[in-house]
């Protein structure tokens, strides 16, 4: 049960994403669900448009200092909404700002760090991969622009970094041995989102599987 003041935190990519509303409007709704009942206060909500990449956030900072003003806990909805940096994760808690993600809301210290470095490293293999791909493309003589060979990169990219924060909690269910069907039940009844914030079914187990398998 949440008790307390809280902030709200939500992050998209793209300004197409804050325009449409996609994206964000699952993060609201993990975070209302979490704050579901108890005597808890929402004294501000703060919405950036910027690549998790990048920790130029003037909305996250505004956040943080009115957390701060309010002895409030700063919450978002995914671990990777404020950042894939470990160096950006440390400088937070540093900041002496209680916060919580909605999808490992049991998480200490040590667990932050452990998940925030997995993104890193992950969000930097994806770069090399896809800068690799388009150089092999372009050496095969493909026009990127043209054929759309440097869109499907970029959107298997972005897939990836998606997935990145589950990589852990998937792969220790593989090495509990469940078959698909048993993570699909273990991962909805844990509140866990599939990467596009929705339930998990066997279609999208199977591929995530496939893609940290790749």
């Amino acid at each position: 049960m949440a008790e307390g003041k809280f902030v709200a935190y939500y992050r998209v990519s793209t300004d197409k994403q804050g325009r449409s509303g996609l994206g964000l409007e699952a993060q609201v709704e993990a975070v209302r669900q979490y704050l579901n009942g108890g005597p808890w206060e929402l004294v501000g909500e703060f919405t950036e448009t910027e690549s998790g990449a990048r920790n130029n956030r003037p909305a996250l900072t505004e956040a943080l200092a009115l957390a701060k003003r309010q002895k409030a806990t700063l919450i978002v909805a995914k671990m990777d909404r404020l950042s894939r940096s470990v160096a950006f994760i440390a400088g937070l808690m540093d900041a002496k700002v209680d916060f919580v993600a909605v999808d490992q809301p049991h998480a200490n210290r040590l667990t932050i760090h452990i998940l925030s470095a997995v993104a890193e490293h992950e969000r930097e293999m994806i770069s090399q991969r896809t800068k690799s791909a388009l150089q092999a493309a372009k050496a095969r003589g493909v026009r990127l622009g043209a054929n759309g060979a440097k869109l499907a990169a970029e959107n298997k990219a972005a897939a990836n970094l998606r997935l990145a924060p589950l990589a852990s909690r998937l792969g220790t269910l593989r090495a509990e041995g469940l078959t698909v069907r048993a993570m699909v039940v273990r991962l909805n009844a844990d509140g866990v989102k599939s990467p596009s914030g929705g339930r998990w079914h066997p279609a999208n187990v199977h591929r995530a599987l496939k893609r940290l398998a790749a």
